[in-house]
């Protein structure tokens, strides 16, 4: 599966542990073209601990990858917004690599409708 794969080159083979990653995504999508995610991770955001990175990943897309963003201990806080494009109802999944290594996910699906009549 190329999201597993995904997911295991952003985080060197490490299995991703739940918590600190917060997704904010819709239940329903009326539109697949303009989907609003929105990710957040709880870190300190301290010189010793803070968040490196975090990979947004939309498993039933051709390319599941669909942005990464990174931080320093100078963003303040390690929270992203965007939009991003998805081809069918699927999991849209974020993965964050905190700066000692390890790693955290949060998955939701999101359903995406034909012209908003459900589907």
């Amino acid at each position: 599966d190329d999201t597993d794969a995904a997911i295991k080159a952003f985080t060197g083979g490490a299995t991703p542990a739940s918590g600190k990653v917060s997704l904010d995504t819709p239940e329903i999508a009326e539109n697949g073209n303009t989907v609003p995610v929105g990710v957040s991770v709880e870190s300190p955001m301290t010189a010793d601990n803070y968040v490196e990175s975090v990979l947004i990943l939309a498993d039933g897309n051709p390319a599941p990858g669909v942005a990464t963003f990174h931080f320093t201990a100078m963003s303040g806080v390690a929270e992203a917004k965007t939009r991003i494009r998805l081809a069918k109802t699927q999991n849209v999944v974020a993965v964050a690599k905190m700066s000692d290594g390890s790693t955290f996910m949060d998955k939701k699906e999101v359903k995406v409708t034909i012209g908003g009549c459900g589907g």
